[in-house]
């Protein structure tokens, strides 16, 4: 279970589980670099940080949000951490997403 319960529960906009954290995670151009990094699949933390040309704590800032948003996975082998995107983190996103962008068709006004 990712740590969206950690920040809060569920989200008061849908029923899903709160999105906020996944919606920070991507509000950085570092992150969603990293991000489209993993798109091609697991990538070492080394490969990311020749990447990223940062310094390790603050790859390993931006890898702690972006597991914590639960839309990244890491593991660990060795001395080496691995991450890759994770399925179920993003169908959450997306879906909150989609909760979030919904258009009614009561027709009625959402300010009442």
């Amino acid at each position: 279970m990712y740590n969206f319960l950690k920040y809060g529960g569920c989200c008061y906009i849908c029923s899903s589980p709160c999105s906020f954290i996944s919606n920070k995670a991507l509000c950085d151009e570092n992150r969603v670099q990293i991000f489209r990094l993993l798109q091609n699949g697991e990538k070492c933390a080394c490969k990311l940080l020749e990447a990223m040309q940062c310094t390790q704590p603050t790859l390993s800032h931006h890898m702690k949000i972006l597991c914590d948003s639960g839309l990244v996975v890491g593991r660990k082998e060795g001395k080496w951490m691995y991450y890759s995107i994770s399925a179920e983190g993003t169908e959450i996103a997306v879906n909150a997403l989609h909760e979030l962008t919904k258009v009614s068709d009561s027709g009625e006004c959402c300010c009442k």
